[in-house]
C-alpha cells in the first residue's frame, strides 16, 4: 500500500495505473463496479500504458480497491503491475467509465485474439437469440483483438470494426457497463455485422444454387473439394481430413510434399477419436488461445495416410471462432486445416491477395468483409518435461511481452532467417512478434517489413539499437544494415547460438550464468564453420564456446540438408577415410554410383562448397539415413523427426560417447560421437532393429550433454535450439541433468526453435548496453 498521512473521515483520492494485458478484457467495467461497490467516485479509462484509475473517497475503500485490484480481475486480463499515487482530492461524487486517451508513452499490452467463448457459443445455438446462427458472434470475453486492431489505444475506431456501425441494440449493450459486451470493441449481429460470402473459385463454376454460405462450404468439403477460409488472422485451407484423394490434392497444390498438415476437429469428443488427449491437452485445446496441439494418433484414427506421413503424432485443435464451430458441426469430421499460402509464403489475409495466391489451390472460398489487419498464424505446442511448451507463437498468445528485469533501451531485434520473429524491447517489456516464417521470397519478406513497421508505429518507438544474426546472407541481417541509419540506430550482431542461450535465460528471468546447450540445424560460426551443437557457458552479456560437437563435412552444403545420405557418408569418411566408399554393406553408400561416390570424395576433400558444421541437427539426419529413416527430405528436420519418431520408447540403452580434451590449447572440449557411429554400424551388421538403434542414439546424446555438463562448473543449464524440439532428447537429457544436481531451463511460451531467437538477440543487446554505460 502507498502509505498516506490522513485523519479519519477526510476523503483521499488515489491514482492507479495498471500495465499488462488490460485493454479488450472487460477491464474498465471490473473497475466501474468494484469502485461502485465500495461507494467510491472517479473515473477509469483506457491509455496508451494501460488502464488509469482515479478513485475517491475514504481512505479505507481507497485501499481496499487497490488490493483487490489484480487479484479479482477478468479472466483474460493480466496484470502486471499497479503503480498507486496519492493526489489532491477533488470533490467528484459519481464514478464513471472515461473515453480512452490517446496520449503519452504506449507500453499497453496488446491481447492476442480469444477463442469463442462458452457464453457466446451457446447463444449462437440458442432459438430466439438475436445472434442466433451468426459466425462473428463475440463480447469482451472473446473474438478478434490482435489481428484486427490498428492503433492505441484499443477502441473500435481504432480496429478494422470501424467501418460497421453499430445497430442500436448493439450499441444499447455497448454502452451498458452491467452487460458483458460493454465496450466489446468488436461486438456484431447480423443486422450490422460481417457478412459471408460464398464463391467459386475463378472457372469452376458459379456458387451452389440456393445454399446458405456456410451449407455451400460444407457441400464441398464433403464432395472432396478443398476450400479456403478467411479465418481470423488470415486465410487457412479446408480440405475433408477422412478423404485421401483430397488430401494428396491439398498437398499437390500447395506444393508441400510431406510436411504434416494440423487437424481442426470440433469437439473435444472429436479429437479423441483419433488422438489421445489426456485432461492437460484438453485444457490447452479448449483454452483461449485454442493453439495446435501434438498429440499421439490412435492407429484407428480413419485419416488418410498422406496427413502426416510416418509420424506417431498429429497436430490438432478446436475452433477458434462461431465459424469454424459451425463449420465443423456441419461437416461432422475431421479437417485439414493449414495456412493459405504456398510453400515458403506468408498467410493471406487481404481478399483479393488470397483470391489470386490461392486460386489455383482451392476449389471454392469462404470469405467475410471484416478486414484483417495482420496476419495471425495457428500456434502450435506440444508437452514436453511434463509441461505445454510453444514450438510456434502466433494466435492466442503474441504479441503479449516477455516481462525482463531491468529497464531495457528501444532495441529492435530482427530475428533470423528461417522461422523468423522480430522483437521490440521497451522498458520492462519485450513484445516477440507473431511467427512470420522463412525469409525465402518476396512475399515473405514483404511480411516481415510489414511486422517491424507495425509494431513500431503501434509503439511509436524508435530503436536505439538494431539487434541482427552475424550470418551476412540472412535476408534480416542486410535489412538491419540497411536500415540501421535512418532510425540513427546502433547496430549489434549477435552470434545464433549465444542468442539462443539469452533467448532461454531472458524468458525464465534467470540472472547470473548458465551453460547453454544450443543445438540446431545450421548457426553462423564466428570461426568460419557452421556452428549448431554447441555448449556455451556465459549469460547475455557475454559467452565462450566451451565445448562443441565433433566436426564433420556437410558435402554440398544445402544439397546435404536435402540428402542426409550425404550427411551420413560425411560421417562414414570422417572416422574411415576413403575407404567408406567401399562399404557396400550400407545403404546409404550404395546409394551412390562409383563415380557419385569419388565425386562425392573429391568434394569433401577439397572442401569444395563443403563446409565443417558442428551440427546436432546434421547429425541427427546422418544417423537417420544410416539407419534407413531417412533419404530425400522434403521440409527442415524431416529425417530427424523420423529417427526420434522410431526411437523405441522401452529401449533404454545408450551408444558410448566420449567428451576429449580441446583441440588446441584453451580451446572448447569435443563431444566426439565415432564411439557411437561405430556401434551403430555394429548393430547394422547385426540387423537390429532401427528403432533400437535410435533410441540408444538419443541414449548417448543426453549422456554427453551431462558429461560436459559435469565439467562446466554451472549449476544451471539451459537447453535452446530446435533439437530440443525433440520429446525423446529433452527427456532423457533433464533426467541425466536433474540426476546430477542440475538446475535445466527449458523454453515454455517462446518456441526453443529460431522462433525464440529474436527475444535472444533483444537481451544481448540490451545486456550489452547495460554493460557499456
Amino acid at each position: 500500500m502507498v502509505p498516506i498521512d490522513d485523519s479519519a473521515g477526510v476523503p483521499a483520492r488515489l491514482r492507479l495505473t495498471v500495465r499488462g494485458a488490460v485493454q479488450g478484457v472487460g477491464f474498465r467495467p471490473y473497475v466501474y463496479r468494484l469502485a461502485r461497490g465500495l461507494a467510491l467516485a472517479g473515473w477509469v479509462s483506457n491509455d496508451p500504458r494501460g488502464v488509469v484509475v482515479e478513485a475517491e473517497g475514504p481512505r479505507a475503500a481507497c485501499e481496499a480497491l487497490q488490493a483487490r485490484l489484480a487479484p479479482e480481475a477478468p479472466p483474460q486480463a493480466v496484470v502486471h503491475d499497479v503503480a498507486a499515487e496519492w493526489i489532491a482530492p477533488l470533490g467528484e461524487r459519481t464514478f464513471e467509465v472515461r473515453h480512452s486517451d490517446a496520449g503519452g508513452a504506449r507500453s499497453a499490452v496488446l491481447l492476442p485474439d480469444l477463442a469463442t467463448c462458452p457464453e457466446c457459443l451457446a447463444e449462437s445455438r440458442t432459438a430466439g437469440e438475436r445472434r442466433r446462427g451468426y459466425p462473428f458472434t463475440n463480447c469482451t470475453n472473446c473474438g478478434p483483438r490482435f489481428s484486427i486492431i490498428r492503433d492505441l489505444p484499443y477502441d473500435r475506431p481504432n480496429t478494422t470494426m470501424a467501418g460497421f456501425p453499430m445497430c442500436a441494440d448493439c450499441a444499447r449493450e455497448y454502452a451498458d457497463v452491467s452487460d458483458r459486451r460493454f465496450h466489446a470493441q468488436p461486438i456484431a449481429c447480423p443486422a450490422c455485422g460481417p457478412k459471408l460470402v460464398f464463391v467459386r473459385s475463378s472457372g469452376t463454376g458459379g456458387a451452389i444454387a440456393g445454399a446458405p454460405e456456410l451449407e455451400a462450404a460444407a457441400a464441398s468439403l464433403l464432395a472432396g473439394e478443398i476450400v479456403a477460409l478467411k479465418g481470423l488472422g488470415g486465410y487457412q485451407l479446408l480440405c475433408d481430413a477422412t478423404n485421401a484423394a483430397a488430401v494428396t490434392r491439398l498437398r499437390e497444390r500447395k506444393a508441400r510434399v510431406g510436411k504434416p498438415f494440423a487437424l481442426l476437429c470440433g469437439t473435444i469428443e472429436h479429437v479423441r477419436a483419433i488422438a489421445h488427449a489426456d485432461e492437460r491437452a484438453t485444457a490447452e485445446l479448449s483454452s483461449s488461445a485454442t493453439p495446435i496441439v501434438l498429440l499421439p494418433r490412435r492407429p484407428d484414427s480413419g485419416l488418410a495416410v498422406a496427413v502426416a506421413p510416418g509420424l506417431s503424432h498429429l497436430g490438432v485443435m478446436l475452433p477458434a471462432t462461431v465459424l469454424h464451430h459451425q463449420l465443423c458441426a456441419a461437416v461432422a469430421r475431421p479437417l485439414v486445416c493449414t495456412s493459405g499460402n504456398l510453400s515458403d509464403e506468408p498467410i493471406a489475409i487481404a481478399d483479393d491477395e488470397a483470391r489470386e495466391r490461392l486460386g489455383a489451390i482451392a476449389d471454392a472460398f469462404l470469405m467475410h468483409d471484416r478486414p484483417i489487419e495482420r496476419h495471425v498464424d495457428d500456434s502450435v505446442g506440444t508437452f514436453l518435461a511434463d509441461e505445454f511448451r510453444l514450438l510456434r507463437r502466433a494466435r492466442g498468445y503474441a504479441p503479449m511481452p516477455v516481462r525482463v528485469k531491468g529497464d531495457w533501451p528501444y532495441v529492435l531485434a530482427v530475428g533470423p532467417h528461417l522461422k523468423n520473429t522480430i522483437a521490440l524491447a521497451t522498458g520492462d517489456q519485450v513484445f516477440v512478434s507473431q511467427h512470420i516464417g522463412d525469409l525465402e521470397t518476396h512475399e515473405s519478406m514483404r511480411a516481415f517489413e510489414r511486422v517491424i513497421a507495425d509494431f513500431l508505429r503501434l509503439y511509436d518507438a524508435t530503436p536505439a539499437v538494431i539487434a541482427h544474426d552475424l550470418h551476412p546472407d540472412y535476408l534480416s541481417t542486410r535489412w538491419a544494415l540497411a536500415h540501421a541509419a535512418e532510425f540513427g540506430a546502433r547496430l549489434e550482431g549477435v552470434q545464433h547460438h549465444h542468442a539462443h542461450l539469452a533467448s532461454c535465460l531472458a524468458e525464465h528471468g534467470a540472472d547470473g550464468t548458465a551453460l547453454g546447450v544450443s543445438w540446431d540445424g545450421t548457426g553462423y560460426g564466428p570461426d568460419g564453420t557452421v556452428w549448431g551443437g554447441e555448449f556455451l557457458r556465459g549469460d547475455a552479456a557475454a559467452y565462450s564456446r566451451f565445448a562443441h560437437l565433433r566436426t564433420f563435412s556437410l558435402p554440398g552444403g544445402e544439397a546435404a540438408v536435402r540428402d542426409p545420405r550425404r550427411t551420413a557418408v560425411a560421417l562414414l569418411r570422417e572416422v574411415f577415410g576413403t575407404t567408406w566408399r567401399d562399404r557396400d554393406d550400407l545403404a546409404v553408400v550404395r546409394a551412390f554410383s562409383a563415380a557419385e561416390r569419388s565425386v562425392l570424395d573429391r568434394v569433401m576433400e577439397r572442401s569444395l562448397g563443403s563446409p565443417r558444421t558442428s551440427s546436432a541437427g546434421r547429425l541427427f539426419d546422418g544417423l537417420a539415413a544410416l539407419a534407413g529413416l531417412g533419404d530425400a527430405t522434403t521440409y527442415e528436420g524431416e529425417a530427424a523427426m523420423r529417427f526420434e519418431n522410431a526411437a523405441d520408447p522401452d529401449e533404454r540403452g545408450a551408444y558410448p560417447a566420449r567428451v576429449l580434451a580441446p583441440e588446441v590449447s584453451d580451446g572448447p572440449l569435443v563431444v566426439d560421437w565415432e564411439p557411437m557411429l561405430r556401434d551403430v554400424l555394429e548393430d547394422l551388421a547385426r540387423g537390429v532393429p532401427p528403432g533400437t538403434i535410435a533410441a540408444r542414439a538419443h541414449g548417448a546424446l543426453a549422456r554427453s550433454i551431462a558429461d560436459v555438463a559435469g565439467r562446466a562448473n554451472e549449476t544451471r543449464v539451459a537447453l535452446s535450439g530446435g533439437c530440443f524440439q525433440n520429446r525423446r532428447l529433452v527427456e532423457s537429457t533433464r533426467r541425466a541433468l536433474l540426476d546430477q544436481g542440475h538446475e535445466v531451463l527449458l523454453h515454455r511460451f517462446v518456441p526453443p526453435n529460431d522462433g525464440g531467437i529474436s527475444l535472444g538477440q533483444a537481451a544481448v543487446a540490451a545486456a550489452r548496453a547495460a554493460r557499456n554505460d
